[in-house]
Formats: C-alpha cells, structure tokens, sequence
C-alpha cells in the first residue's frame, strides 16, 4: 500500500487557504496512487488555536471544512487532524484525526492531552478511552496524535503509551499526526523517541508533522517513515512544505541500517526556523515590508539580514541614527551591511533631537549629572523614529533585542525594545556570534568588523557592555543554567561560576520580569524561551 506524507503549512483559522491546500494535496497524491493521505494534527484549523476554540463560530467552521474536504476528495482516502465536539462528559472538545472516504466518517482522538505552556490542549479538549483500528488497503493501522507516543520506553515504572494500549487489536503499523514546536534540541529528540516506539513494538511507523509558523511557534518539518526495524526508510525535509509516498511493503522487509534522515546542525536548524518565523508572520499577517534600527551592531546586523532573507531586500527599510556617542566604525559597518544586502538605508541624526529635549528638561532635572536617563532619553528618541517610519510607510518594525539582554532587562522599554516581531529574542549573544560566523561561512556578508569589535550600545563615552554584564560567554552560561536548566544560585555557584557573578545575574533576571512581559512576541528556538514556557508573576519575591 502507498501512504502519502503531506507536510504542509497551515495559518490558525484561514479556513478556506488551509481547505484548498488539504483538497490540492490529497488529488496530487492520488494521482500518485496513494491509497491513503495523511495530513497533520488540528491541519483542517491551524495549530494552536487556543480561545479560538471556544467561539461556536470557529468550531462550526471546522465542521464546514471537513464537509468540503468529504465532498472534493470523496474516491480519496484521507486521514486530516481536526478539533471536534466532545460528546461525552468532560472538556467540551477532542482533538482528532478523522478519516474520510465515499461517504464513511470516521472519527479517532487524542488520549494523551498534553498541559505544555506553549499549547495548554488540558483547557479545551478531553482525553479519549477508547481504542479503535483505522482498517485500509488491507491493513490495520494504530492511529495515535501527537504525544500519544510518549512515555514509549519499555520501563515498567513510566505510564503506558496508546500504542501498547493498541497492540491486543494487533495493528500493522503505527500512524502520527502531530503538530510538534520546533526548537533546536527537538529534531534529534523527536527521532529518538520516535524509533524507541518501533523498536518496542517491532512496527513501522509514520510520522507527519506541521511545518510553518504561527507567531512565536515555528514547526519544522521533519516527517518521517520507520521501518520496522528502525531505520528510516524516507524523511521529508526540514522547514519546507513536501509530499513523499512511502510504499509500506518496503516498511515490513527494509533490509538497509541506513537512515535517510540528516539532522542539520544547530546553527542551521536556527537560521533557517527564524527565516521561516519572519517569513510567516508577514505573509499570514499580510504585511509586506519591515523595518529596523541598523545601529552597526551584531543583533542590528542579523535582524536586518534575517529579514531580507524572509521579505526580500525590496522590502527592508533600515535607518542609521547615530548620536555624538556613535563611532565612525559604527555608521561604515551598517553603510556596509545595508550595501552588501541591497536595503534603502536613511540616516538620521539624533543629537539635534537629543539636545532639544535636554534644553526641554533641565529645568526639571536641576543640573543633576550625567546616568542612565539620559542613555535612555536616546535609546527611545530612536524608538520614536523608528515607529514614526514604520506608521509612514506601513513597515512592520522588528525588534533586535537578543536573549541575553532580555534576560537581565539590558535594553530600554519604549526604546531600543519597541518592534512588532522580536527576531533574535531567544538567541544568546554568544549564539548570535555563532549565527553570524554561520552567515558568512561562505563569504562576508555581516562585516567581520561587526562581528569581531567589543558589544557597545554607544550611549556614552566609550562605553562597553562588559561596564554592565558580565562578558557574554560568562553570563549565558549562568543563564542557560538558571532559565533552561531552572537551576538554582546555589546549583549553579557549585558547577564552578563565581558566586558574586551567578547572585547578581539571577537578581538581574527576576527584577526584569516587568521588562519582558511588554515586548514583542519572540520566535521560539530554543527549549525555554520567554514569554509563552517561562511565565514569572511580575510581583514576586525570587
């Protein structure tokens, strides 16, 4: 039997785009004598819906959809992901996988309701009991969705996953739709556990996955079918829409040890999942140009890149702006950049402005000396600019604030932190240095004067941010420990970081919570990032 693999990239609630994609591709794949086309979990409404799901509207769209889907590929045989009505006792939803063929409906949810911060599926939709095959083109499949395979290990002491709940009804091969978030542990992860599956059950196993993004969740990609021996018999490729037919005889006697998956590189995984989440945002948003703050800075440089990359050059706007505190290293390194990438750059001087407001405030701030009021007073003149071209123009602003400094609040509310999209906010500064030497592994296209010269945000006379933080490499480590690990001071201080170092950085962190909770939705890479997974009361005692 051939079973189609349909990877595609929905948009939450565009009914009619993500009804046209499902019709399109299944007729394809029939053409190529599938006799069955599985699409992903929650395709027919886009993942994640959250509240949407609670309008009677919405969920009589999804209805309509699976209608018009039966009808357009009624000879098809189509297994499609989509959120229904609960008819039991419980949360008023399911989340299901519905099959459709001549007339025949047949409906299998999720048992293994996920409560991840990202996409708290518990608040809407109750746990399926029940066990059913899906029978087709002779076999007997074991329809499972999303974290149905967790827990797959053959350890006694964890809970049992729905497929060993499956096997007394003795299926063929193992099915997943799934809508899994990308980050960049994931891919590897994600191929291990699902291999453990296989190799317990001695069952082929396919797998489909979302690609695209839907505002801070990226999907990857990354479908797959395992033979029953656990090699990998054919994978869809990352961060791309594809179809791929797998011959399930070949499942049952696959005689290689080779697997036809190639996991990239973390650099790789990044780069292209944050091409992918500012291309998206655009495109299902309907925007159509950006702008950004070009300072001659690494963050500046890599959002400015990241957006011609997703949008097109034609349309990325970047505005220099430097003060009297800029360097002239500082404005050639974004002239440069803003060339090399084929971007309209303006300047705009800010000293004029800067001065007019101190004239402006002296009288209120009675000969008080030189700090950071002032270093923030430019940092949101910039702001102001900046917003001012985007509601001129119609230009999306992007953030270019990285993980680091939104960690410990290094960066001025209203300021250098306004944007409608924060590209590289899951990125740490020492990983923003490998993404930009990942950039021009093949020529130089972020200047490597950018690259290589000390981190300054150029508020005052020679500054550095080593005057504030801790040099970069130091302070994420300290943070990956206490924000991905969710290590403790002490847990931290004993893995060999200096104690001062480690107290003053966690209490940079917690006092900045108020910070974070105002910024722009950060595209998610990385295993904990802000906003959606770590959610901190702003009034809190840490």
């Amino acid at each position: 039997m051939k079973i189609a693999l349909t990877q595609l990239n929905y948009c939450i609630g565009n009914f009619d785009a993500n009804v046209e994609k499902i019709i399109q591709s299944a007729i394809k794949a029939k053409e190529e004598e599938a006799g069955l086309v599985v699409f992903s979990e929650l395709a027919v409404s886009g993942y994640f819906p959250s509240d949407c799901l609670i309008f009677s509207d919405f969920m009589a769209n999804c209805q309509h959809a699976l209608d018009v889907i039966a009808e357009k590929c009624y000879d098809i045989p189509v297994l499609v992901g989509c959120p229904l009505p609960n008819e039991g006792e419980g949360k008023p939803l399911k989340n299901c996988a519905v099959f459709l063929y001549q007339g025949q409906r047949r409906v299998f949810a999720k048992q293994r309701i996920g409560n991840n911060p990202l996409c708290d599926e518990r608040a809407y939709f109750e746990s399926e009991k029940g066990n059913e095959m899906l029978e087709c083109g002779g076999l007997k499949m074991a329809v499972t969705i999303g974290d149905d395979l967790a827990n797959c290990s053959a350890d006694p002491l964890l809970i049992e996953n729905r497929v060993d709940n499956l096997m007394a009804l003795h299926p063929d091969l193992i099915l997943n739709l799934s809508a899994s978030p990308f980050d960049y542990t994931i891919p590897r992860r994600r191929c291990d556990l699902l291999r453990q599956t296989v190799l317990k059950h001695e069952l082929p196993l396919l797998y489909v996955n979302q690609v695209g993004a839907n505002t801070h969740l990226i999907f990857d990609g990354g479908s797959m079918a395992f033979a029953s021996n656990g090699h990998i018999d054919t994978a869809l490729p990352f961060f791309e829409e594809s179809i791929k037919i797998v011959d399930t005889d070949t499942l049952f006697n696959y005689r290689t040890a080779d697997d036809r998956l190639v996991i990239p590189e973390k650099m790789t995984l990044i780069h292209d999942a944050l091409v992918l989440g500012v291309r998206d945002y655009f495109q299902k948003m309907g925007f159509k140009s950006a702008v950004v703050g070009l300072s001659g800075g690494l963050d500046s440089a890599l959002v400015t890149y990241f957006a011609v990359q997703a949008v097109g050059a034609e349309n990325v706007r970047v505005v220099l702006m430097p003060s009297q505190f800029s360097t002239d290293h500082s404005v050639s390194d974004a002239e440069a950049l803003a060339l090399k990438l084929g971007v309209r750059y303006d300047t705009v001087p800010i000293k004029p402005m800067y001065d007019s407001f101190l004239d402006s405030l002296n009288p209120i701030f009675e000969g008080r000396p030189f700090d950071v009021t002032e270093e923030n007073l430019q940092a949101r003149i910039r702001g102001v600019i900046l917003m001012a071209v985007s509601n001129k123009f119609g230009n999306i602003l992007l953030n270019t604030s990285n993980k680091s400094e939104a960690a410990v609040g290094y960066g001025t509310l209203y300021g250098d932190m306004c944007g409608g999209l924060s590209v590289i906010g899951d990125v740490y500064k020492s990983e923003a240095y490998e993404l930009a030497r990942y950039i021009n592994r093949f020529e130089e296209i972020i200047p490597w004067h950018t690259i290589n010269k000390a981190p300054s945000a150029e508020l005052r006379p020679d500054q550095k941010d080593s005057d504030s933080l801790p040099e970069y490499d130091i302070l994420d480590g300290i943070l990956f420990q206490y924000i991905e690990c969710s290590k403790s001071p002490e847990e931290i201080i004993a893995m060999g970081f200096d104690a001062a170092t480690v107290n003053r950085t966690v209490r940079m962190v917690n006092r900045n919570e108020f910070k974070r909770q105002q910024v722009a939705p950060i595209l998610r890479v990385s295993p904990r990032a802000f906003g959606a997974e770590r959610v901190i009361p702003i009034v809190a005692k840490m």
